[in-house]
């Protein structure tokens, strides 16, 4: 069994479109020794308007762009890709995989050309399950550092053998061969059979979407129980906070056993409490407290911004 590590660079990406301009490869054996590495650059038949993640203007590939149009288009290099991809005795990975595969898809939707049909894995996938990290997108760059590995960010064959460097690396920490490294992860790969594209999953990554699911409902089952308690009728017994209007930061919202107390106390003595940031006078919030809605409140210097501390001692005054 080989495995087979590809990347893929286009010269434009649309919701519908995506020209790819070169597909660099690295061949190995379950060793990682090289068997080929190679960048077949593809005529897009189109213009180059390359962004980054963002969709910033401003991304430059490692290609002399005037020598794409020498290059064979993606109709006649396409056997070769598929015969690569579509050989049983290649196990195929990639770097956040399901894009380039994509990429692939609309290529073949295009020029009219039979779908691609193969399974797959990703060395992004691998990595945030080996660190147990599912929090954000880790990009080639971010990983290779991590792991000690040199490349030439976007030259398609580079990030191909980057790609098979991490995997070989996580091989290392984990004991075992290429081929295993999925079945240990308890990763399934990813497919695409007749233009339908399932991404590769992770059992550790589906655990990690419950547990945020489960605190989600979690924090919106307090703010429920907390706005229950605000929207009340409530009788002031004074005046001493007449013309202040409060607004608590969303997770002092959710901490009910400190909220509900402090804001009951706030209407007793005559203020008021508002959901929204905009038509309170007073925000209330941790001090490391770094969120938007936080920073919003500091911005222009127009509200009062306090910690519960400095509003417990507003209260009791």
């Amino acid at each position: 069994m080989n495995l087979l590590f590809f990347d893929i660079e286009c010269a434009s990406v649309y919701k519908t479109v995506a020209k790819i301009c070169a597909f660099g490869y690295v061949l190995c054996d379950e060793q990682f020794n090289i068997i080929k590495k190679e960048d077949i650059l593809i005529n897009p038949k189109g213009k180059f308007h390359l962004t980054d993640g963002r969709g910033e203007h401003g991304l430059v590939l490692p290609y002399d762009y005037g020598e794409f149009k020498k290059c064979p288009t993606f109709p006649q290099v396409y056997g070769r890709i598929r015969e690569l991809l579509e050989d049983k005795n290649n196990l195929v990975f990639g770097h956040a995989t399901i894009n380039d595969v994509n990429y692939l898809d609309l290529e073949t939707r295009r020029f009219k050309l039979p779908p691609f049909e193969f399974a797959f894995s990703d060395s992004q996938l691998m990595y945030m399950t080996s660190i147990n990290d599912f929090s954000r997108q880790f990009g080639l760059e971010y990983i290779t550092k991590d792991l000690d590995v040199e490349f030439t960010p976007h030259r398609a064959a580079d990030d191909a053998y980057a790609t098979m460097r991490v995997t070989e690396a996580l091989c290392k920490k984990h004991g075992c061969a290429g081929a295993e490294i999925d079945g240990l992860l308890k990763i399934k790969r990813g497919t695409v059979k007749n233009h339908r594209i399932i991404r590769p999953t992770a059992k550790a990554y589906g655990e990690y979407r419950a547990k945020l699911q489960k605190e989600k409902a979690e924090r919106a089952k307090r703010r429920g129980k907390f706005y229950n308690r605000v929207n009340r009728k409530h009788t002031a017994q004074s005046d001493k906070l007449k013309g202040y209007t409060f607004n608590f930061s969303r997770k002092l919202e959710y901490e009910i056993e400190i909220s509900v107390p402090l804001v009951e106390k706030i209407f007793a003595l005559g203020g008021k409490y508002t959901q929204k940031l905009s038509l309170c006078n007073v925000y209330v919030c941790d001090p490391s407290d770094d969120t938007v809605r936080t920073q919003n409140a500091k911005e222009g210097g127009q509200l009062k911004v306090i910690s519960v501390d400095e509003l417990r001692s507003m209260l009791n005054d």
